[in-house]
């Protein structure tokens, strides 16, 4: 049950990311500040922000990459550690 949100936070995350990759502009710092205002709509997204993207070009394509970790406590000191990465389609 406590990691339904984490994983509700990594989907938001990952259609953010596609959205920006072909509609956030050209340039990174387009990118970013289009992840930004995606991150402002999507309030449940507080893992990452646009500076931790990877953005890079593959066959005149942008690809947009992301990877964190979230700490889930169990029962203390038990925590589980889930990491999460994507990458726009």
């Amino acid at each position: 049950v406590r990691v339904m949100p984490t994983l509700n936070e990594f989907f938001t995350i990952q259609r953010a990311v596609n959205k920006v990759a072909v509609e956030g502009g050209s340039t990174v710092p387009e990118i970013r500040t289009a992840f930004e205002k995606q991150k402002e709509i999507e309030y449940s997204i507080t893992s990452i922000g646009g500076k931790d993207l990877d953005i890079t070009k593959e066959n005149d394509k942008i690809v947009v990459s992301f990877a964190y970790d979230k700490e889930v406590e169990i029962v203390k000191p038990v925590y589980l550690l889930i990491k999460y990465e994507g990458r726009s389609r």
